[in-house]
């Protein structure tokens, strides 16, 4: 490449078409391209580039526990999670008609998985997204409030597209924690979505967080435009364990099918090796060793 033109490229911050020019001037001049065409793919290449490393900047900003994808799930699993739901999702219709999600379940059954899963997707798809458990949500308050910070830290919930608030009825919440959701879900109350899990009914969250009028605030706003998804059965994670336990009852039953024949076996083998007549010799031994043992008299005298 001239050394004057890689200076202005990256003088332009054009970096993704730097990389790529030499290769695309090679393949203009073997496929006869016209200017237009040559200026198109090497623009090409910078906008890659550059979305690239903007989908690398939102998946950091968006605070994954996990990086995880829709097409690592296990499907087969849980019958109960609609496959074609998720990619609904993961596609960010809710996002454009301004409906939030709840995700309902016991633990293990994949909403953890699956909320940043679609969260990474919606990413890829053009929109921000911002994850945090429910403990790091009012850790975030607790903290920056101490500061006085709450603007601040309230600032990065209302802006992104989608926030994910995630493991909803782990245990009891601190104080305040009501108050800290309620601001969170009014403030971007068909404005912008919000994506929940939780492990308890919406009947328990009064409890959970201390403060039933504020739950009830809290539910009255966010179920309004929500879609409700229901996941039953097992837990993924716990499916490791249920296999080995279940081979060990069945190991334990074949074991005790085999035993009453071998046992059988090993008594009579037992008895084999000492008949009653070995007792009866014994007691005659010891007869004729105490003293003044006289000799029974046989039948036929």
């Amino acid at each position: 490449m001239n050394e004057k033109l890689e200076t202005n490229l990256k003088k332009l911050r054009l970096s993704g078409m730097a990389a790529s020019l030499d290769v695309r001037l090679q393949e203009a001049t073997a496929n006869h391209l016209t200017h237009a065409e040559f200026l198109e793919l090497v623009l090409q290449d910078e906008l890659a580039v550059r979305f690239d490393r903007l989908v690398n900047r939102r998946i950091k900003a968006a605070s994954f526990r996990e990086l995880k994808h829709l097409s690592d799930f296990d499907w087969t699993f849980n019958p109960s999670i609609k496959k074609k739901q998720m990619y609904d999702l993961a596609a960010g219709h809710f996002l454009r008609q301004g409906r939030d999600v709840l995700m309902l379940g016991p633990p293990g059954t994949g909403k953890s998985f699956l909320s940043q899963a679609i969260g990474h997707h919606l990413i890829h798809v053009g929109f921000t997204v911002y994850y945090r458990s429910v403990f790091d949500v009012v850790r975030d308050f607790l903290r920056d409030e101490a500061f006085d910070g709450r603007e601040k830290v309230l600032s990065r919930y209302l802006k992104p597209d989608l926030v994910i608030i995630d493991d909803m009825g782990m245990k009891e919440l601190p104080k305040k924690s009501g108050e800290f959701l309620f601001e969170i879900i009014m403030r971007r109350y068909e404005v912008r979505s919000t994506m929940m899990t939780s492990n308890r009914p919406i009947q328990d969250w009064g409890k959970l967080i201390g403060d039933v009028p504020a739950a009830t605030a809290i539910l009255d706003r966010f179920l309004h435009h929500a879609e409700m998804i229901q996941i039953t059965g097992r837990s993924y994670r716990l499916r490791k364990q249920e296999g080995e336990l279940t081979k060990e009852r069945e190991d334990g039953q074949s074991d005790r099918r085999t035993a009453p024949s071998d046992s059988k076996t090993g008594q009579s083998a037992h008895r084999g090796d000492q008949p009653k007549t070995g007792q009866s010799a014994h007691r005659v031994k010891r007869a004729a060793a105490e003293p003044g043992a006289k000799k029974r008299p046989s039948r036929g005298k």
